[in-house]
């Protein structure tokens, strides 16, 4: 990567403008920042090197300089920017991206305040198909969170905490990646400034205990695969007393016959071949009964046949999808004496030779495209 051009290092065309190049930056930096690569050397030094580039190329003296004549060009100037212009625009996106560049712009948290979990639950439940069409009501068992009584939620025996050794009691820590030193919220006492000594006896320094509880939910019609459904208060419980809210996202298990694509629904309808050439009506399942199939008189393999309204109604409420039948037709392996002649009769009954002299073969073959007109 260091052999690597400016433009190479932060994967950006050499006329890309600013607002691509910025965006680049800031997707490199927050892959290969340390807090979320703690330990790798390789990352680390991918982050400087993503440092020195958008120095470089969001400044527009650098950038000429660079363009012409390389890095070589540019160590006359130290390799940095003579204008504030890079160095704002480096300090706002770091504070946005790690909320707290340049020290004392992010508070200390109170721990008393803080909870170790956050109050919104996500749990998983998977339904049959035609509970998914037409809506049920389930019984959804599930396991919460709530702030440990003995040590009030700080995970700490007697609820007594200790100055955080990171980072020293302030709730920050100081990086410095070439010409910047940046703070960032640290990682041991997220901001408090406090950490555990004794852990608490009861939530074996958690902080928090786990209660079961089971609810009754009103599952909605045309609920699909990955939908998330809101149960209001059902959610952890904070040191405070306040509850969040309880997230059901849901998996849909497959039916043999039916296959959903959103609000429509396919079949296969398997139709011998003497059916289709025949035009004949079939009754096929729906989603709500029965329906009749009239194929065309010579059906092809694979042709849709469309029912309107007969799909999934909408979880929105915005009407009701389609059913489209598919038509599979098949063909007999095996054909007995008696089948081989009726077969051959009505073929004669078309005027269809078994061998067709040359002579003839073209009005055969006319003869044929007209019957699918």
């Amino acid at each position: 990567m260091q052999d690597m051009s400016y433009y190479e290092i932060l994967e950006v065309s050499k006329d890309a403008d600013k607002t691509t190049i910025k965006k680049a930056y800031r997707r490199l930096a927050k892959e290969f920042h340390p807090d979320k690569n703690a330990g790798d050397k390789e990352a680390e030094h991918k982050f400087k090197i993503c440092n020195e580039a958008y120095q470089c190329l969001s400044d527009d003296k650098q950038r000429s300089i660079y363009d012409r004549y390389g890095k070589e060009g540019l160590q006359g100037m130290g390799g940095r920017s003579q204008s504030s212009g890079g160095f704002d625009d480096l300090g706002s996106m770091f504070e946005e991206m790690f909320s707290g560049f340049g020290g004392g712009r992010s508070r200390r948290q109170n721990p008393a305040d803080m909870d170790k979990y956050p109050l919104d639950l996500n749990v998983e439940m998977y339904i049959a198909f035609d509970e998914a069409i037409f809506g049920c009501e389930k019984e959804i068992e599930f396991t919460y969170k709530k702030a440990c009584k003995p040590c009030k939620g700080t995970g700490a025996k007697d609820a007594k905490l200790s100055t955080c050794a990171q980072c020293k009691g302030q709730g920050q820590v100081y990086m410095k990646q070439g010409f910047m030193t940046f703070s960032q919220t640290c990682p041991v006492c997220q901001g408090t400034g406090s950490s555990v000594a004794d852990a608490c006896n009861s939530c074996k320094g958690r902080g928090f205990e786990e209660v079961q509880e089971s609810v009754s939910i009103k599952i909605p019609k045309g609920i699909d695969e990955g939908n998330r459904l809101r149960v209001s208060g059902k959610g952890n419980v904070s040191k405070k007393g306040m509850r969040g809210d309880l997230y059901v996202t849901f998996g849909v298990k497959p039916d043999k016959h039916f296959q959903r694509d959103g609000n429509d629904v396919y079949i296969a309808i398997p139709v011998f071949f003497t059916q289709a050439v025949a035009g004949e009506t079939l009754v096929i399942p729906s989603l709500r009964g029965e329906l009749e199939l009239k194929l065309d008189i010579g059906t092809k393999d694979k042709q849709h046949f469309t029912f309107r309204g007969e799909g999934v109604e909408d979880v929105h409420g915005h009407g009701k999808g389609n059913l489209i039948a598919q038509v599979n037709i098949s063909y007999p392996k095996k054909l007995n004496d008696e089948q081989k002649e009726l077969l051959k009769k009505l073929q004669d009954s078309f005027g269809i030779e078994s061998k067709p002299h040359e002579g003839v073969l073209d009005s055969a073959i006319e003869k044929m495209k007209s019957w699918f007109k």
